[in-house]
């Protein structure tokens, strides 16, 4: 005979509550989940408020529900297809690296980093325009529209890589929450600057869309006025698609 495992209640209930979430439709109350699983309001409320500290579920401005956060939509990203994410953007990689000339590229967030998947070079593109395979959050434009709209990735660093995210360093990532769009001068390579704005599916952040080139053709203003570009580029993809 099998030995019976030795569960961990914790983990059952908590898992639990993530595909009673998941059973909703990706959203559901206080009230509701603690019915349906048949915990006290306030041991439910403790493992969701321990799940939206590390990521796996949020609590939307204005919206008393919790969601399933970043964390874990990016599990099931990994788990999933990626080729389908690049084949759906690359038209609109293309569409911004003619209008700029510029390398663009598509970033989603793995782990507490960030993983490139794709590259569309314009023709004067050089290998050091090509990204890393993979990328802290910190500094890099991606990194900045993850930390900017995925609170779970946020949080995580945050208690993880204790200083990575100074005073400076959230102030910038609120500029970007404001914005929507990301720049990066220098910061992570001397000579290249760069301008990133986030990829939405259902409301939810899945990946980034950066495009880079040197400093000396991409200056402040130009970063901006290509960031305003890539966003009207976007939107017209998401219309398409409603």
């Amino acid at each position: 005979m099998e030995k019976t495992p030795r569960l961990i209640q914790s983990i059952e209930r908590s898992a639990a509550i993530l595909e009673i979430i998941a059973q909703k439709g990706g959203c559901a109350r206080l009230q509701e989940i603690a019915e349906i699983s048949g915990l006290g309001k306030t041991t439910a409320h403790n493992i969701l408020q321990t799940l939206d500290h590390l990521g796996y579920v949020q609590r939307r401005h204005g919206d008393v529900r919790y969601h399933l956060g970043g964390r874990i939509l990016n599990l099931a990203r990994i788990a999933g297809d990626d080729n389908a994410l690049r084949a759906r953007l690359r038209p609109v990689m293309l569409a911004i690296a003619r209008d700029s000339g510029m390398t663009v590229y598509l970033a989603v967030p793995s782990g507490d980093e960030a993983a490139y998947l794709e590259v569309v070079e314009c023709g004067a593109a050089t290998a050091d325009s090509r990204p890393p395979l993979h990328e802290q959050l910190e500094g890099s434009a991606v990194g900045l529209v993850f930390l900017a709209f995925v609170p779970g990735l946020r949080k995580r660093v945050m208690a993880t890589r204790v200083g990575a995210l100074d005073a400076q360093a959230l102030s910038r990532i609120e500029d970007v929450r404001i914005k929507g769009y990301a720049i990066d001068i220098e910061a992570c390579r001397p000579g290249w600057n760069c301008v990133a704005i986030p990829w939405r599916e259902q409301g939810e952040v899945r990946a980034s869309i950066g495009l880079t080139g040197p400093a000396s053709r991409l200056p402040r203003a130009r970063l901006v006025q290509l960031g305003w570009m890539m966003m009207k580029q976007v939107e017209q993809v998401g219309v398409q698609q409603c």
